[in-house]
């Protein structure tokens, strides 16, 4: 009867199932798997030259300004203006493809004014994009750093 009792009472211990994960194994993997990198990775001693720009001494020089500026407007009737004369969308997409056969890129100067509609604004920008302008800048917005209600 001694036995009984001793064997149910170990088989009762055993019955539930373990609720413990077992890091052992999970730790010797993570070592293991540190080791190789560890050894993998070879030691950065290579260096990469990076030509830093030098400080003015007395006095920085001014940046050199283009002489030749085009500029694009457009009016609150929406009217396209290159240089102040009407253009169509067919005569700027001709005078933009001109410009960028010149043997230097001049500065497009693009300054919609306040009540030009979008649509006529976004028609002209898709345009310039189009034609591949890459020396392009927005000018005039300083004008509308305020909101006064009027």
């Amino acid at each position: 009867m001694a036995l009984l009792a001793s064997a149910n009472s170990t088989s009762a211990r055993f019955a539930d199932p373990m609720s413990e994960m077992n890091t052992t194994p999970l730790i010797d993997v993570l070592l293991v798997l540190l080791i190789m990198f560890i050894i993998a990775i070879p030691v950065a001693s290579h260096s990469v030259p990076v030509d830093l720009p030098q400080p003015c001494i007395d006095e920085c020089p001014a940046l050199p300004t283009n002489p030749l500026t085009n500029k694009i407007t457009i009016d609150a009737g929406d009217t396209v203006r290159w240089n102040g004369q009407p253009v169509d969308g067919p005569r700027l997409t001709n005078t933009l493809a001109a410009t960028r056969l010149m043997a230097v890129e001049p500065e497009l100067q693009f300054e919609p004014a306040a009540n030009a509609s979008y649509s006529s604004s976004a028609q002209v920008l898709r345009i310039i994009e189009a034609s591949g302008v890459s020396n392009f800048g927005f000018v005039g917005n300083e004008r509308y750093r305020r909101f006064d209600a009027d």
